[in-house]
């Protein structure tokens, strides 16, 4: 049995997430943590060991390369060592938010291949250059490990032309890669999996659709283990509405809004994507908690926004169940998906005519669990699945590293 110990980063432009998994045939957590502000004179890491109460370390951390230093360190150094050596990690798996049309699975990571992350930053310009960062600080600090990289938009890419592309003038498409891509492809994956595993279906063989839902959001359809359609296109603010994102609007409001306030496109970009969503409907919080308290005491746009999130929801899964001709099953994963019984009961409630029937008390009393919320006699099965990314990106490494050192 292989046991392997999988550092897991997820740079962000300010920020990096991290853990070390130990692996073999089960996952042990031995640390994870945040290093937060960087290049900010008040950056921080805080880190956290099972078992142990947090540490924080206030420093100045000038980029991402002092940032991964300071993790290493954390790692093998008292009080909040979880390893004795560096030597003990055998392999980095990276998020990548973006492969483009290039990558279709996680790969290893050379040359080549950061070069095709280099060239997707003008489709992500806020994540791939964080993303290709962290591996280049890991390639200063840690030369001879192995690194592998874990696209976002991975698993989206057996979406076939007519479900990806856009109305627009073809040269288009062929010009500047304008295209649905879509995201939370790692995250989509996963639960269909486990959902399948606990359910003893096969993957390869259902229709299931799979309903990310956190601050942001998405909906795929899934058939026979393939991606063939998902909410988020082009940018992640397609699709639902979400925490700040509008989701899919009217094209033409984007110039109709710039004109009338006097704004340029950034200005307009910020509005969807920072100020929209259930917080710019509401008008009080991009937190569902906060809208479902509020709206249980009559706040009237808590209550607008949760019926016009739930909406979209169901818009998605009838349209998804028309696509798959039929579905086996429906997942609700994410923060929201998992943990929300009150948007997962306005999601899925009047859906009787399409075969699901759901477990209204079990849905109410269910939270961060892998469990079915359909009663016995519902045609259509719907569960929450706990979702970990992570995890995923560790199994991913430690599957690619496995493999290429039985090629070598």
């Amino acid at each position: 049995m292989i046991i392997m110990d999988i550092l897991v980063l997820n740079c962000g432009s300010s920020s990096i997430k991290y853990q070390l998994l130990s692996l073999n045939d089960t996952s042990n957590l031995l640390a994870k943590g945040i290093v937060d502000r960087i290049g900010n004179e008040n950056s921080e890491l805080e880190h956290k060991v099972p078992g142990r109460e947090p540490v924080v370390i206030r420093q100045i951390i000038p980029d991402h390369t002092d940032g991964i230093r300071l993790i290493l360190q954390a790692l093998i150094s008292e009080p909040t060592k979880v390893i004795d050596s560096l030597n003990e990690i055998e392999a980095v798996g990276h998020r990548v938010a973006h492969g483009g049309e290039f990558f279709s699975d996680s790969v290893l990571i050379n040359d080549e291949v950061k070069l095709c992350i280099k060239n997707c930053i003008a489709l992500a310009p806020l994540h791939n250059p964080a993303n290709l960062a962290g591996i280049e600080s890991v390639e200063k600090l840690m030369p001879e490990i192995p690194q592998i990289a874990v696209f976002d938009t991975a698993f989206h890419q057996t979406m076939p032309k007519e479900a990806y592309l856009y109305a627009i003038p073809y040269s288009l498409y062929k010009k500047y890669a304008v295209r649905r891509y879509g995201f939370h492809g790692t995250s989509h994956k996963y639960v269909a999996q486990k959902a399948c595993q606990l359910l003893g279906l096969n993957f390869k063989a259902s229709n299931i659709i799979t309903c990310h839902l956190g601050n942001g959001a998405s909906i795929t359809a899934i058939h026979n283990g393939k991606s063939v359609d998902t909410s988020m296109g082009f940018t992640p603010n397609e699709g639902l509405i979400m925490g700040t994102r509008s989701g899919s609007i009217d094209p033409g409001i984007i110039p109709y809004i710039a004109s009338m306030e006097h704004m340029g496109f950034d200005d307009v970009n910020e509005i969807l994507n920072k100020r929209s969503g259930v917080k710019g409907i509401s008008q009080l919080s991009s937190d569902m908690r906060d809208l479902v308290q509020a709206s249980a005491t009559g706040h009237e746009g808590a209550e607008l926004a949760l019926q016009m999130y739930a909406l979209r929801v169901k818009k998605y899964i009838g349209a998804y169940m028309a696509i798959l001709n039929g579905v086996d099953l429906i997942i609700f994963t994410g923060g929201i998906g998992e943990n929300n019984f009150t948007v997962r009961r306005l999601c899925l409630e009047g859906l009787d005519a399409m075969g699901i029937l759901f477990d209204e008390k079990k849905n109410d009393k269910l939270c961060g669990k892998d469990e079915v919320i359909t009663l016995p006699e519902s045609k259509v099965k719907v569960m929450t699945i706990t979702t970990d990314e992570e995890l995923v990106i560790a199994q991913e490494t430690l599957n690619i590293v496995k493999s290429s050192k039985i090629n070598s």
